[in-house]
């Protein structure tokens, strides 16, 4: 008899502006593994249209403060200077692999090698990048909803991130969205299936 294979937690990362969140709902709706997506919380206010437990959690500076000092979270931090704080719910996280899912977190890369770090979770992790800073800064420009000084800011940290690349097991160039999500498809059930191999 087979038994399901084990869920396991998996990190994607990468500079603002490399697709991430394109990629990761291409990955919820086509790949065959049953995959969650952790839903991240928050002390920004929503936008319209956002709603609570769907695109966030979102939490009042009290409250996510609360939870800081309960070591609720698996990492979190202060994203871009704003003076708003997101943070990876060890609940949130919890709750899918007890429930069997492949649990995605789509969090930037310093939260991801806090993660990573954690000697208790076995995680995939996986960078993913446009190939370039100059196509980086395409993409962020064709976005339009930037300052000059966002979009200065977003390639400074970017530049700092690519350095982190040699920490991830897998490197995801995200020129082609189609190419990205069959790669990190084909990345996951070769990973189950060395599973399976392992408890034979």
């Amino acid at each position: 008899m087979n038994s399901s294979p084990q869920p396991r937690l998996i990190i994607l990362s990468g500079p603002s502006g490399a697709g991430k969140s394109t990629v990761v709902r291409r990955l919820l709706s086509e790949c065959s593994l049953p995959l969650r997506l952790s839903v991240s919380a928050t002390t920004r206010p929503a936008r319209p249209g956002e709603r609570d437990g769907r695109e966030y959690h979102f939490l009042s500076a009290e409250r996510f403060n609360q939870l800081r000092s309960e070591n609720a979270f698996l990492e979190c931090k202060e994203v871009f200077g704003r003076g708003h704080w997101y943070g990876t719910l060890r609940s949130e996280v919890r709750q899918g692999l007890e429930a069997g899912d492949w649990v995605i977190l789509e969090i930037d890369v310093q939260g991801a090698i806090d993660v990573m770090d954690d000697l208790d979770l076995d995680a995939i992790s996986l960078f993913i990048h446009p190939g370039g800073m100059d196509e980086l800064e395409r993409r962020l420009r064709a976005r339009g909803t930037e300052t000059e000084d966002g979009i200065t800011r977003r390639l400074e940290t970017a530049a700092d991130e690519m350095r982190f690349l040699h920490r991830y097991q897998y490197e995801i160039i995200n020129g082609s969205v189609d190419r990205a999500v069959g790669q990190i498809c084909q990345i996951l059930n070769d990973q189950m299936e060395s599973q399976a191999c392992s408890k034979n």
